[in-house]
């Protein structure tokens, strides 16, 4: 993308700002329903002035603590600080959540303005000497001053960024600190913006009816559908959109197809076209390293583990150790099954990953009577939905009903929430199916944090945004066991925001220590498919017939089942992220060399590839969780210990337990130590135990 259409759009904004300070929507209190943002009025012309001015107001807000005369105190720094930026706050969660929800052009040349932008404003912030050096006088008083458990973990964590943002670096490597923060900001914008174009980049189009054999009727009626928006009626297209790559993986007994599509979606930005992402990871990787260095750290992955549970590498490595000799001695055994089938049917070829889940799908049939197809009936989204609903009732008391209110795309619902007492709790979107302007996966984001002000507390407006299988014709939206699960994770993260009850949206809900958060998601998991609550749910779309029992048995006796190759490719992807933020050097790594030694050492089998490859690992290098994608399983190790609380009473709805959980984890966000949560909660530290038993990697 040329620089120059950055610029002129930049100027040409600038130039607008002034008509639109008047009606821009971002500018003043909103008068919607519930005070959503106005997406109905929010035009593509309003983010820029708005960022800027926002940038503009905190940096007066700031100046203003900095020229403040009065001795420095926790309220008037630390408060203070915390206050500042409501209108950047504002514009970024509205820009930043539809820029990976409903992007587009625009969107992309409004956040390659933007990145360096806030990039600069929050240096401006954490470099600030004079106002660091009031936040440390308050920091060095905390003893003497009186403060309450959360008001301690603000200052902390206030003082804690401005030290880890290199306010006490001197004035070169500041100015050198500045530099690589901005140059990162522009590198992990372009791999997502790469990322997507190549996942939308690709299609498989299908004409010959022959080649759809073995595929679910419901996956070919999407691919006819797909086909006619795409103007190709009477053929069939499929993508690399997951409810589209992964069942045809799945079931598509063509095999050189197979390995097209495999090859396609393993290869995204790898192809040495204007969207490969190698280059990029190079300069992320070696930049990374040199953050770390100038702030004092001797890997990128002893900066970013700093502040989490597991405080280093060490631990991570030596989890993942301690999961991956059962985990790929189990995968090893799954190959060797797979490769009979093969063999039984005379098929004459060596098992390839581009076999895994075709095979895999005919032992679970043979071995359980089960497959997805037989499920997906009665997995219809709306009454999955109810089924979420119908849990939070039982364990929280809480009751959703759905809103009129401005969405963002037509498709996109949302519910409020109310407590057992009545109180209103706040909102929840959400946003299920893919389109071209969407990034895939699935995340929950917020669009307002929970916080208290003048004593009243402040409800949060939620968002889960997934990609789930589409209504196709006549047929509904029928999820597969993994959407389900997705719906159930994404729902774990909203209530984490959703029931949050603390002071400072700093601290709120989600936000905690990166290998704490997946704990609310995860183990809501726990009982999507648990017998249960299943029979209150999963009902067959067009008869409303119950799931069978002898369909549920099936699903428990299977439950087990795949869990070597499930946890030797997220094994491989966490261990891959922590090779490369362990590094020492800021020499330009060979990316293909490095991530095949990287799998050679671990033992990868080459039937099995890494759950991300590198060049589209969007979690590690345009998102969050650099050093921290172990956080998932890190986190499984408590969520399959909080769980064993509900099953051991023998209730898995037990509302004491429940009780113990939503106070003890859910509404304390990050306003204390998260171990010290846990154990709060618990009574212990977690074992690792019920994870290997849960996963079946256990040596029983």
């Amino acid at each position: 993308m040329k620089k120059t259409s950055t610029l002129i759009l930049g100027f040409a904004l600038m130039a607008s700002s002034c008509t639109f300070m008047q009606n821009n929507p971002f500018y003043g209190k909103y008068n919607t329903p519930y005070e959503v943002p106005p997406f109905d009025e929010i035009k593509t012309a309003h983010y820029l002035p708005a960022f800027k001015e926002g940038v503009r107001q905190q940096a007066e807000e700031i100046d203003n603590i900095v020229k403040n005369t009065a001795a420095p105190a926790f309220d008037n720094v630390v408060v203070a600080m915390e206050l500042s930026g409501k209108l950047l706050d504002r514009v970024g969660s509205v820009f930043f959540n539809l820029y990976e929800a409903e992007s587009n052009g625009e969107m992309d040349k409004i956040a390659e303005t933007v990145a360096p932008i806030l990039s600069k404003h929050s240096d401006d912030i954490l470099l600030n000497a004079q106002l660091f050096a009031k936040i440390k006088t308050v920091y060095e008083q905390r003893a003497t001053l009186n403060l309450g458990v959360e008001q301690k973990k603000l200052l902390e964590e206030t003082y804690g960024k401005f030290v880890r943002g290199g306010a006490n670096l001197n004035a070169e490597q500041k100015a050198k600190l500045r530099e690589v923060n901005e140059k990162l900001s522009l590198l992990t914008l372009k791999f997502a913006q790469n990322t997507l174009a190549e996942t939308n980049g690709f299609t498989l189009v299908v004409d010959n009816e022959a080649d759809l054999a073995g595929l679910p009727q419901s996956l070919i009626a999407a691919a006819a559908a797909d086909a006619q928006a795409a103007g190709e009626d009477g053929k069939w297209v499929f993508t690399l959109k997951n409810p589209s790559v992964m069942p045809f993986l799945q079931y598509a007994a063509n095999r050189e197809l197979r390995k097209k599509m495999l090859n396609a979606y393993a290869n995204r930005a790898d192809n040495g076209n204007a969207n490969d992402n190698k280059a990029v990871i190079e300069e992320i990787v070696s930049l990374r390293v040199e953050k770390a260095n100038l702030l004092g750290f001797e890997t990128y992955a002893a900066y970013a583990l700093e502040k989490t549970m597991a405080k280093d590498a060490k631990p991570v490595y030596e989890m993942l150790q301690k999961l991956w000799a059962p985990a790929i001695a189990k995968a090893r055994q799954e190959a060797r099954e797979q490769q009979a089938m093969i063999n039984s049917e005379r098929g004459g070829f060596a098992l390839e990953a581009a076999d895994w889940r075709y095979y895999a799908e005919k032992i679970k049939r043979q071995s359980y009577a089960l497959d997805d197809e037989q499920l997906r009936p009665y997995f219809r989204l709306e009454n999955v939905r109810e089924g979420i609903f119908i849990l939070m009732d039982k364990l929280f008391g809480l009751q959703f009903f759905p809103v009129d209110v401005p969405v963002y795309q037509e498709d996109v619902v949302c519910y409020a929430a109310k407590d057992s007492d009545g109180e209103f709790l706040g909102l929840i979107y959400m946003d299920f199916f893919p389109r071209p302007g969407k990034r895939s996966g699935a995340w929950m984001t917020n669009f307002r944090e929970q916080h208290t002000e003048n004593g009243k507390r402040v409800t949060p407006i939620v968002s889960l945004v997934c990609n789930f299988t589409k209504p196709a014709g006549d047929t509904p939206s029928l999820l597969t066991p993994d959407e389900v699960e997705t719906f159930f994770h994404e729902f774990g993260h909203g209530m984490h925001s959703m029931l949050s009850s603390c002071t400072y949206k700093s601290l709120a809900g989600t936000n905690v220590a990166r290998d704490f958060v997946e704990l609310p998601s995860q183990v809501l998991e726990n009982w999507c498919m648990e017998p249960d609550l299943l029979k209150l749910y999963a009902r067959h779309y067009q008869t409303g017939e119950a799931i069978p029992a002898e369909l549920v048995g099936k699903i428990t006796r299977a439950s087990k089942y795949g869990q070597g190759f499930a946890t030797v490719e997220y094994l491989a992807a966490s261990w891959l992220d922590m090779d490369y933020h362990t590094l020492k050097t800021t020499a330009k790594v060979d990316v293909p060399l490095f991530e095949k030694s990287a799998m050679d050492k671990l033992g990868l089998i080459p039937e099995i590839l890494p759950r991300y490859r590198s060049t589209y690992f969007n979690h590690i290098f345009s998102n969050e969780y650099s050093a921290g994608y172990y956080s998932y399983i890190w986190a499984e190790v408590l969520d399959a210990d909080a769980f064993d609380a509900f099953k051991k009473t023998g209730d898995i709805f037990n509302p004491s337990v429940a009780r113990a959980y939503r106070k003890c984890i859910l509404e304390r966000g990050g306003t204390e130590d998260p171990m010290a949560l846990y154990k709060r909660f618990r009574g212990a530290a977690p074992g690792i135990t019920p994870l290997l038993v849960r996963r079946g990697l256990d040596k029983k």
